[in-house]
């Protein structure tokens, strides 16, 4: 073709055409990596817990744990605490969550863009952004109330286990303690966690117990035989007293400093790995929004000269 030949109508038609498909491209690389940047937002404000459970530990008791040597009908209750894989599902569920939520209002909007009445109104890019916010928050909601649905059962016991509105002796592991006539330290043990479970952790009822923990630690040579996790009971004491202090709770520093350890590495991958995304969608935006403006700017000349003609 004759490079001084004016490119047809028809010929830039084509081009609009291959344009904002290339913009359309741009504009999911950007939802991308926009994803990317607040699951890795998520995941820096979640790597200490995720790594220290991925050890076993954590700085405030989340879980019950009742000991073997209780009496069978209470450990029917219990559970062992496994705060990793209890932390990786609630992580799990919220990338799930961002990334649903994220296209699939996306989607919603496309589709309600095909009825007359909300593309018009979507013409508006607050209006647009508007119905995006509230697609999103809508899928959102769905997804948490599925995830709420889906709560182990074992979860739901233990937190009838442990409830209580003012006084810890309401709560029902109290009172079956006290029928059962428990020795002091597994009731201590158990109570200090009930205590430390209670939303807002109720720390002035836990202490007197860890107290007690503490002691008989220091005073009984047989303490082990009760069964209790040295993990456990260095979650009480660092929440109640914000130090190890006894043998049993310090056996577990080892650990800590490697979780620690981990911990820096995995902080340092994720910002750069945060960058890299942000920078990212940022070129991807600014890529997008260039050529969105040039099609734009094409469609207005090309009506320009079609009412020049009329």
């Amino acid at each position: 073709m004759n490079e001084s030949q004016p490119l047809s109508t028809q010929d830039i038609r084509q081009g609009l055409v291959v344009l904002k498909k290339r913009q359309r491209s741009l504009k999911l690389w950007t939802g991308v990596g926009t994803s990317f940047v607040l699951a890795t937002l998520a995941g820096l404000y979640l790597q200490h817990d995720l790594i220290y459970s991925f050890f076993g530990l954590s700085n405030e008791v989340q879980q019950l744990h009742i000991p073997v040597s209780v009496q069978d009908n209470l450990l029917m209750w219990g559970n062992d605490p496994d705060y990793f894989w209890s932390l990786l599902s609630w992580f799990g569920w919220l990338i799930v969550k961002i990334f649903s939520a994220f296209f699939c209002a996306f989607i919603v909007v496309s589709a309600l863009k095909k009825f007359r009445y909300f593309a018009i109104r979507f013409q508006s890019f607050v209006l647009k952004f508007v119905g995006w916010l509230i697609a999103f928050i809508l899928i959102w909601s769905g997804l948490s109330y599925w995830q709420h649905d889906l709560q182990d059962e074992q979860k739901q016991m233990t937190e009838t286990l442990v409830y209580y509105d003012q006084n810890i002796h309401q709560s029902t592991i109290a009172q079956s303690l006290t029928e059962q006539n428990t020795a002091q330290p597994i009731e201590a043990y158990l109570l200090a966690q009930t205590a430390l479970l209670h939303r807002p952790a109720d720390l002035a009822s836990a202490k007197p117990y860890v107290k007690v923990l503490i002691d008989a630690e220091n005073k009984d040579a047989n303490f082990e035989r009760y069964g209790f996790k040295s993990e456990q009971l260095w979650s009480m004491q660092q929440q109640v007293f914000q130090d190890a202090v006894t043998p049993a709770a310090k056996s577990v520093l080892p650990k800590i400093e490697k979780a620690d350890q981990l911990n820096g590495v995995v902080q340092t991958i994720l910002i750069v790995f945060l960058l890299i995304s942000a920078v990212f969608s940022l070129v991807m935006f600014v890529l997008s929004r260039n050529i969105q403006n040039r099609t734009q700017r094409i469609e207005q000349q090309i009506s320009v000269k079609f009412f020049e003609k009329r």
